[in-house]
């Protein structure tokens, strides 16, 4: 049964695991688009199982194929947290930021951090990694970071102000060198600003 359908991949639901499926892409070089697809399954099932064994709440990878450019992981039952973040914004925030810190400080960039990627049922829960990397940059970082930002504002203005000033109340608790990543942050914000202009 499909459950959802991106620009990168469709998602079926098998029993308690989803088959996350990476689709070709017809306005690419065939041989291009096979490459770059076996990549990114390779590197989503990688970040997986580094979460894995990190504890981190986030989907258990069960396997993956890259010759058919599948991977098969847990299913996580709950709601999408943008359905209940107005609900309670400053713990949801706090909770929320304090798990990117930990992402952080483990060097894993999420690089797609919407409320729509997490699941909220007895905690928050990450998901979809299909675009995250690794790295140790504080401008990957930041980038991470600014893009929540930038999301939580746009899909939860009425909430914005207090979530995202607990969302770094947290970030600062899980990620030790937090204070590089905001200092990063004030430039990504000021190179932000500036585009709009």
């Amino acid at each position: 049964m499909i459950i959802a359908q991106g620009a990168e991949a469709v998602l079926h639901k098998q029993e308690n695991a989803v088959v996350k499926e990476r689709v070709a892409k017809s306005y690419r070089v065939p041989a291009l688009d096979t490459k770059l697809r076996k990549f990114r399954t390779r590197r989503e099932a990688t970040i997986l199982t580094r979460l894995q064994e990190m504890n981190f709440p986030a989907p258990r990878l069960h396997k993956m194929d890259d010759k058919k450019m599948e991977v098969t992981m847990d299913f996580i039952d709950g709601k999408q947290v943008k359905e209940v973040l107005h609900s309670n914004p400053v713990a949801l925030g706090k909770e929320i930021g304090r798990k990117l810190g930990i992402l952080h400080a483990n060097d894993i960039i999420h690089a797609d951090l919407t409320t729509s990627n997490m699941i909220f049922g007895s905690e928050v829960h990450f998901i979809d990694f299909g675009l995250s990397f690794v790295s140790q940059k504080p401008e990957d970082k930041a980038v991470d970071l600014h893009l929540l930002d930038r999301a939580l504002e746009s899909k939860h203005h009425d909430v914005y102000a207090e979530c995202i000033a607990a969302v770094r109340a947290g970030y600062a608790e899980g990620n030790p060198d937090s204070a590089a990543v905001f200092a990063r942050l004030e430039t990504v914000e000021k190179r932000g600003r500036n585009k709009q202009k």
